[in-house]
């Protein structure tokens, strides 16, 4: 027998099953155990059930109802009611025809219980506190287990063991039911959790890529400019900018390619040194300035980009003559400081976001380091230094 299919969906108010309810128990499964009807069936043949045709009738009818409740629970397409309507009108088919004709004819009650099960077990879930539909419908079926077949004229031994039918068949099924709406969920969350993932490592990749060429390809700009400058009035110094060129490409080639592989940052103190350089060959006056032992790996990373973001700002849309670059050291958090005597990232008149960042063009590389340092347990201040020109400051937690 087919134990799975995929099943339309059905939605409910704390669960969108629309993903979630594509495989599970179907409706067969459950109509199978109406083999319990042989019981009833062999009280009608032998002459136990009066009048046949009304009994005979009556267990074709209880029969069709009771598949009709299995088919419609599982079907997305129709709403909770139907089935729900089924169920009462199972209930009272199973009351009339056990106290009518007695005998085997209270094995109905089990499979009353098991479509109850059915029922509740597809109705919606409660976020907090018991699960009324499950109490609700199993207590009730219960009761009128208990009721029914007293009145029926049932001794004790059949009043028990139908009601532990009853409860043991709904309890069961509609556990099993909700076993496996939890772990259609638990796999949804996992696969939600797998595309964060990758929407995270697409987002630091991005940015990684966005922090190693953004400084690369200003340095590069810089020389290109003083080529063109003194390409005619001095080959020599041309040249040797040309070869600068050249090596700085190979180098972001390089760290391109170290990017891929997951790496993070040259380090500080390489930072410097290129920042340096780089400031010195774009007119600005260069000053580091450090204190304190040397940072754990880590930190010292992260440091080495805000130096190089810092900087390719300075380089790019400051109009810096001067930049001073200072790195602390207290043992509890590492500091950078980048002042210039320039008018910031974008210049004066852009707008900025309360943390200093830029709105505009050229500021994304500080939005992707503020993000850094967050995520560091660190922070990012940019904005107006006291003295005139412009401010960052960078922190790490050591």
């Amino acid at each position: 027998m087919k134990l799975w299919r995929n099943a339309p969906p059905r939605r409910t108010p704390d669960l969108d099953l629309e993903k979630l309810d594509r495989n599970g128990p179907e409706g067969g499964a459950f109509v199978f155990w109406l083999i319990i009807l042989v019981w009833p069936l062999l009280d009608i043949v032998h002459g136990r059930s009066h009048p046949v045709w009304l009994a005979s009738l009556a267990l074709f009818a209880f029969s069709a109802v009771h598949i009709a409740v299995a088919r419609t629970a599982f079907d997305g397409r129709v709403p909770i009611k139907v089935p729900v309507g089924l169920l009462l009108l199972e209930g009272a088919l199973t009351s009339v025809s056990s106290v009518a004709f007695q005998h085997r004819w209270f094995t109905l009650w089990p499979l009353l219980g098991l479509a109850t099960g059915v029922v509740v077990g597809h109705m919606p879930r409660q976020t907090k506190g018991p699960e009324l539909p499950m109490l609700i419908g199993i207590g009730g079926v219960s009761l009128l287990t208990v009721v029914v077949t007293r009145v029926g004229g049932a001794d004790d031994s059949t009043v028990l063991s139908s009601l532990y039918g009853v409860v043991t068949a709904a309890l069961v099924t509609a556990v099993l039911l909700r076993l496996f709406t939890v772990i259609r969920m638990l796999r949804e969350a996992r696969e939600e959790l797998a595309k964060a993932a990758v929407e995270q490592e697409r987002l630091r990749f991005s940015r990684d890529l966005h922090d190693l060429l953004g400084h690369t390809l200003s340095l590069m700009v810089v020389k290109a400019q003083a080529v063109r400058r003194v390409a005619e009035r001095d080959p020599a110094v041309a040249a040797e900018q040309a070869a600068d060129i050249e090596s700085v490409g190979r180098q972001a080639l390089g760290e391109v390619r170290q990017a891929v592989y997951g790496y993070r940052g040259r380090g500080l103190a390489d930072e410097l040194d290129a920042a340096v350089t780089a400031l010195s060959d774009s007119g600005v006056d260069a000053a580091v300035r450090r204190a304190g032992p040397p940072l754990p790996p880590e930190p010292d990373a992260l440091l080495g980009w805000a130096v190089r973001e810092g900087v390719t700002n300075v380089i790019r849309h400051s109009g810096a003559r001067r930049c001073e670059i200072t790195v602390r050291n207290d043992g509890g958090a590492a500091v950078v400081e980048i002042s210039d005597d320039g008018s910031g990232p974008v210049g004066g008149d852009r707008p900025r976001t309360e943390a200093g960042l830029s709105l505009g063009p050229g500021g994304h590389g500080l939005r992707g380091l503020a993000e850094r340092m967050e995520a560091a347990g660190g922070a990012l201040r940019t904005g107006p230094a006291p003295g005139g020109g412009f401010l960052l400051t960078a922190t790490v937690p050591i």
